[in-house]
């Protein structure tokens, strides 16, 4: 495996968290238009993760196709929560923290590795549509402050 799969593999894993994680938001939120909000989002997130399987799937890697275990666990403390508090606020809190912490991730591997041009530009391209999320999830988290 060189620095450009393994780069990739990690990023997917936890893309594909971020997916999930708009998936779970949605079912928790009770707004109907923030569901919407979150649905959107959640598709908007799937083509980034696309984009980036698609590009190691170009490397000669395997397609990834499940999150990281982190995030499973991550996951399933969300439905022991769920038990206790849900709604919009919820909803947009953990998002919030999920963009945060994905687009960290992209940064670090911007930083950290020497990947090649074509994947760099992937990744990069990917880190923008993260920081939309961000932006947006910030946003959401104003209004339910």
């Amino acid at each position: 495996m060189n620095v450009n799969t393994a780069a990739l593999e990690t990023l997917i894993d936890t893309t594909y968290d971020s997916v999930e994680g708009y998936r779970k938001a949605g079912e928790t939120a009770k707004s109907p238009e923030l569901k919407r909000i979150l649905s959107e989002q959640a598709a908007k997130r799937q083509k980034t993760l696309d984009k980036l399987n698609a590009e190691l799937t170009r490397l000669g890697g395997n397609l990834v196709t499940k999150g990281t275990a982190t995030g499973g666990l991550h996951r399933l403390w969300m439905d022991l929560t769920d038990l206790f508090a849900s709604g919009d606020k919820v909803a947009v809190e953990r998002v919030e923290e999920g963009e945060d912490y994905l687009a960290k991730k992209f940064e670090q591997a911007l930083e950290a590795t020497d990947l090649d041009p074509t994947t760099r530009s992937v990744v990069q391209s990917a880190l923008s549509e993260i920081r939309e999320g961000e932006r947006m999830t910030d946003r959401l988290a104003d209004q339910y402050d």
